[in-house]
């Protein structure tokens, strides 16, 4: 249970995270560092137990059981490896927040790295490909919010990051969906062990093909490696943990996960070594040429995961156990340079070398940690990076093909190796050597540095133990290639061929050093005529262009022209359904009553006035008429639930019509006869392909097999005898939801639309202050009978709707009826108060629309402990004798919809009957800024920001 324990866990600090915020500040750092330390530790106490001898930590819970979809999570020594990153190094950065962010609220960082946290932990361990992909997913959406939120000049990166990698997504689901058609099954074990992938060469290359092209965008490949650099617009806390540490290392697990099938095939291994060494290269010159030092950093992240990905392509069990190696050590000392890179940023005010001198002498610890991991990460001894870069070379040279493969790898190896010593020194030497021009700036707390300090030195500690990390890497061997193996990781092998290419490293390294001036006049240039970014640019702006084109075909402001496509396929379906059957089917003649026809001629002539009224109002009313008949017909046909629903909606319709129509002129436009005309015929011919359709295809058969089914088994299986209410909450509870959800998010819609279009700011009527003296324009005298009303009636409907909702289960009622009737009752209370300052119900409606949707989803949750998400759970709860109540979780369900449907109703009585204001007028001269003016343009949350302060300055529009 440790596994889903730990990812719940994960979540649930997540929800946390804006009351530790808000009582604990600045402290919510430590306390988040406490906790993903705390869960680190339980695995790794949990975890040797387990992972000896091959064995793994499982827990499986039913979760899709229709398609065979299981909540199923697996832990082995690959995925500990990549836990460790997740929670250890995730621990580290939360407590480096707490000192980063020095002023204001950050209970939304926190959220989203918790729920990151969360996502990418379920990413490795992970059993079921489809839960693999939905996690995978959420890593993507995290990303985007977390580099998003740090201002405006992060808006564009936060998109193209999103965009790019959410592409990446389609690719994997593609290689779900086509594993589990081969395998029949979304269990990840079983499709790794499954024989098609030696007995279909096609099926596997096309999955290896989709499984490279995610990786790829999620790990920043060419020439998908512009991402990257482009997301370090995030903060540096966000671009240390998710840049370096975790989210570019999931398409790193990926390729590791996948490689024991994989890795025989030419196009596995010849696309992972080109691609990843072409990146590498690539990444470490344009690093050279940066002077921003988090930019330097971002190409060197990208540089060293194309390393990684190579040495996974040469599939061999010592390149895995390299790629092991270097993942950690590159977790190490990336995360900690991003660290230490943030502290300079905050203590100097910038992050440009060329500005940077002389440092060490004011921040000699900060500089000795900066080197210590930048030496680790040039492949120096005795730092962990020296080691996994040795293994890496070792494994370079055993490249798949004809001989000369190895050398030629290990060559371009080489020299991807001398430019990342190159520009390891270039950080060093840029930010701390040379004469100190700001003798004033002073070393920061140890407190902010501890963090950078424990993985800074764990390179160095790991680099004298590395024989620690045995146990750990045979077994992502054993993992990843299915065999034993005995890795010996020490700092001297003797003289073989991978200690001299790391000597050929370091010493033509020093070289470029000691040339640093020449190099960099010689790479002071653009190497390429066009950027990953104005590239992804003008495909974007292409592919708008396009779909603008495409619409230009069908757009228009006429109504008439959106509906004349519908309506001419409707009459070519008709006449084909028409002409292809008879008329009447050969089904009993339908049963029909007096009333029946009574109702209809009502619902007809209803139809013709609304037809020949000219007053907007006028058709309201008759409208209202209509729908009112039909919820009689519904109720004399035997369907209590939708006639009141019915009912209701007309009820809430007319009201929220009135207060838009008031807006309006009284009377519609004038149209010319011929339009009428045309439009009458088609109103008929329309009219009559539905009334055939109707008479037709319903009313003329008998109960279908899903309707006897449900009238069987409902009682049994939700202990509802109300049919219609067990459907909704139980049977398709999850189709409520979707609904619930869509119903909220046009609540805060209509919030939105209206504060920012200015719809609540127009012109008065002229006729309103006509009668503003007069009896009839007197709001309190006219409001007398409704308020008298409402005062008894508006409680009276608001009881009467949790009745409704409490008896929904087994009688007519239910959340949606029952918040119909609540909203009815607010309604009648808005609408008989005496002035429009003292109409609006002062309610949380936004609250009350988040919180309902979260409730229903929260229930949905505990289904998990009876099988399966929104499955109600039910329990008989004795009463007086052998009565007892029989409740079930469905009614919390119909709570939530209850709050956000209230919710939606309040907004749209709240919003839509504001009394209409003037346009506030400017206070200062004209064309000049009013006294407000300036302390409002400075009070905007970007302005707090440096970096969307100078974005600002630089031509950003807010």
């Amino acid at each position: 249970m440790v596994l889903p324990i730990v990812l719940s866990l994960l979540a649930l600090t997540a929800v946390a995270a804006p009351l530790l915020d808000r009582y604990l500040g600045r402290t919510t750092g430590w306390v988040y560092a406490a906790i993903f330390l705390a869960l680190g530790g339980w695995i790794f106490y949990e975890a040797p137990p387990h992972l000896r001898g091959g064995g793994v930590i499982e827990y499986t819970q039913p979760w899709m059981p229709a398609i065979g979809v299981n909540f199923h999570l697996r832990l082995d020594g690959t995925g500990l490896l990549f836990v460790a990153l997740v929670l250890g190094v995730g621990a580290l950065i939360m407590a480096y927040s707490a000192r980063y962010f020095s002023h204001g609220r950050h209970a939304g960082f926190y959220a989203l790295m918790s729920l990151f946290a969360a996502a990418m932990f379920g990413l490795v361990v992970a059993d079921d490909v489809v839960l693999l992909f939905v996690f995978w997913e959420f890593t993507t959406i995290a990303s985007f919010f977390l580099i998003g939120r740090s201002g405006l000049h992060a808006n564009k990166p936060a998109l193209r990051t999103l965009l790019l990698t959410a592409g990446g997504g389609l690719s994997l689901l593609s290689a779900v969906v086509t594993m589990m058609v081969y395998t029949g099954t979304s269990q990840l074990s079983v499709i790794l062990a499954h024989p098609v992938w030696q007995e279909n060469p096609t099926f596997a290359t096309v999955v290896a093909l989709l499984i490279i092209l995610a990786a790829f965008t999620k790990s920043a490949q060419f020439p998908f490696h512009y991402w990257l650099p482009d997301a370090m617009a995030a903060a540096t806390p966000v671009s240390a943990y998710l840049h370096a540490a975790a989210m570019v290392k999931a398409g790193i697990y990926l390729l590791m996960r996948f490689s024991p099938v994989l890795s025989d095939y030419t196009v596995w291994h010849v696309t992972l070594i080109t691609v990843g060494l072409i990146t590498a290269i690539m990444g470490a010159i344009f690093a050279l040429q940066r002077h921003d030092l988090k930019e330097l950093l971002a190409y060197s992240t990208v540089s060293q995961l194309g390393f990684l990905v190579a040495v996974i392509g040469i599939g061999t069990p010592a390149a895995l156990a390299a790629a092991g190696i270097h993942t950690l050590a590159h977790a190490l000392f990336k995360a900690t340079l991003f660290m230490l890179v943030g502290v300079i940023d905050r203590e100097v005010g910038s992050r440009d070398i060329r500005k940077l001198t002389g440092l060490r002498r004011v921040m000699p610890l900060t500089a000795a940690l900066t080197a210590l991991s930048a030496l680790s990460m040039a492949g120096v001894p005795p730092l962990l990076g020296f080691i996994s870069k040795e293994n890496m070379f070792g494994a370079f040279l055993e490249a798949p093909g004809p001989d000369f493969v190895g050398p030629l790898v290990g060559t371009f190896a080489v020299i991807g190796a001398i430019f990342t010593f190159a520009y390891s020194f270039r950080i060093v030497y840029g930010a701390f050597g040379g004469p100190t021009a700001q003798t004033k700036l002073r070393e920061p707390s140890l407190v902010f540095l501890l963090p950078a300090a424990v993985s800074s030195l764990a390179g160095l500690v790991l680099g004298f133990s590395a024989g620690w990390l045995e146990p750990l890497i045979d077994r992502i061997v054993l993992d990843t290639q299915g065999l034993p193996a005995n890795f010996y990781l020490t700092l001297w092998h003797g003289v073989n061929p991978a200690f001299i290419m790391s000597v050929i490293t370091i010493s033509v390294g020093i070289v470029l050093f000691l040339k640093r001036e020449a190099i960099d006049r010689l790479l002071d240039r653009t190497l390429f005529p066009i950027t990953g970014v104005e590239i992804f640019e003008k495909l974007f702006s292409g592919t708008i262009a396009f779909g603008a084109r495409v619409g230009d075909l069908t757009r228009s402001n006429s109504p008439a022209r959106h509906l004349a496509a519908p309506f001419i396929l409707l009459a070519l379906l008709a006449v084909g359904v028409f002409a292809s059957s008879p008329l009447v089917p050969p089904f009993p003649a339908p049963v029909t009553q007096p009333i029946d026809w009574l109702l209809l001629i009502l619902v007809t002539a209803g139809v013709i006035g609304i037809v020949i009224a000219q007053s907007r109002l006028a058709a309201l009313a008759l409208l209202g008429v209509v729908g009112f008949v039909i919820a009689l017909l519904f109720f004399v046909l035997g369907a209590p639930d939708v006639g009141l629903t019915q009912l209701l909606v007309e009820v809430l319709t007319v009201v929220v019509a009135v207060l838009i129509l008031r807006r309006l002129p009284r009377a519609f436009h004038k149209v010319s006869k011929s339009r009428t005309y045309v439009t009458a015929a088609i109103a008929v011919v329309a009219g009559g392909i539905a009334a055939l359709a109707t008479f037709t295809l319903t009313g003329r058969r008998e109960a279908s097999p899903a309707a006897e089914y449900f009238l069987r088994e409902a009682e049994d299986q939700t202990g509802g005898t109300n049919v219609v209410n067990t459907i909704l909450v139980d049977f398709r509870a999850l189709d409520t939801l979707g609904e619930l959800t869509v119903l909220g998010v046009a609540g805060l819609i209509i919030i939105s639309v209206l504060e920012s279009s200015g719809l609540l700011r127009g012109d008065r009527d002229p006729r309103a202050a006509e009668l503003e003296n007069t009896p009839i324009g007197s709001a309190t005298g006219n409001t007398i009978l409704a308020r008298t009303v409402g005062r008894w009636l508006a409680p009276i409907l608001i009881i009467l709707s949790l009745y409704l909702l409490l008896r929904g289960h087994d009688l007519p009622g239910g959340g949606f009826i029952s918040a119909l009737v609540g909203g009815a009752g607010f309604a009648l209370a808005y609408l008989s108060a005496p002035s429009a300052a003292r109409a609006p119900i002062k309610l949380p409606y936004v609250g009350l629309i988040a919180s309902g949707i979260a409730l229903a989803t929260l229930v949905g949750v505990l289904g998990f402990f009876d099988g399966s998400f929104l499955r109600p759970l039910h329990y008989n709860i004795p009463l007086l004798g052998d009565s007892y109540y029989h409740f079930t979780t469905a009614l919390i369900f119909d709570v939530g919809v209850y709050l956000a449907v209230v919710g939606v109703i309040l907004a749209a009585l709240n919003r839509l009957g504001v009394e209409d204001t003037p346009p506030p007028r400017p206070h200062g001269p004209p064309g000049g800024a009013g006294p407000d003016d300036a302390s409002a343009g400075a009070a905007g949350p970007e302005a707090a920001h440096p970096e969307a302060e100078r974005a600002l300055t630089n031509g950003g529009q807010r």
